[in-house]
Order: C-alpha cells, then sequence, then structure tokens
C-alpha cells in the first residue's frame, strides 16, 4: 500500500526556518525523481523542488530558489525539504510526491506550513 506521509509543518515568524520530511512507503522511492510541492488557499498546487534519484541534481521553482534546500535518504525511504527565510507567501500545505506517478491521483495528507507575525 502507497503512503506519503509529510511531517514537520507548523507556524513561524517571518524570517524562520522549517525541515519538512517525507515518508515514503509501498514503492522504492530510489528508483524515482521526487519532488515538493504545495498549494495555498485559493490556489493551484505547485512544484516547489525537485530531486534527481541520487539526490545530485535539484531543482527550485523561482521562487524559493536560494531559500530552500531539498534532499533525499534512499537509504530510509525519506525526502526532506529544508525552509529558510521564510516568507508569509509560503504559507500552504506541502505535499511530497514522484512526478512519475502522479498519474496514479494518490497524495498524502500534507503537512501545514504558516507563515506569520
Amino acid at each position: 500500500q502507497v503512503q506519503l506521509v509529510e511531517s514537520g509543518g507548523g507556524l513561524v515568524q517571518p524570517g524562520g526556518s522549517l525541515r519538512l520530511s517525507c515518508a515514503v512507503s509501498g514503492f522504492a522511492a530510489n528508483k524515482y525523481v521526487m519532488s515538493w510541492y504545495r498549494q495555498a488557499p485559493g490556489k493551484e498546487r505547485e512544484l516547489v523542488a525537485t530531486s534527481a534519484t541520487t539526490g545530485d541534481n535539484t531543482n527550485y521553482a523561482d521562487s524559493v530558489k536560494g531559500r530552500f534546500t531539498i534532499s533525499r535518504d534512499n537509504a530510509k525511504n525519506m525526502m526532506y525539504l529544508q525552509m529558510n527565510n521564510l516568507k508569509p507567501e509560503d504559507t500552504a500545505v506541502y505535499y511530497c510526491n514522484a512526478p512519475a506517478r502522479l498519474y496514479l491521483g494518490y497524495w498524502g495528507q500534507g503537512t501545514q506550513v504558516t507563515v506569520s507575525s
């Protein structure tokens, strides 16, 4: 059974940091490009960051470049998103997934990130 469990979200002040975690089960994450997505209220889900299978090639949305870092631990089937210098516009529910598996329509419950003073 496929499971994507995101955690680590919370309420943080502007300029603060959070580290999100994604626990993958039911498929071998090390065989897939993995990504973080987010969905803000009233907006469509957007791609935030992507990691190649080995983690040595990463890409970021322009809005988070230089502030967010995606990483993965394939031995543990885990993925992470280190978020620094958070801004109010980063407020959203954050999800992890494998782009190649999006057609299956499965998403985890996500983790809420709220950036507010």
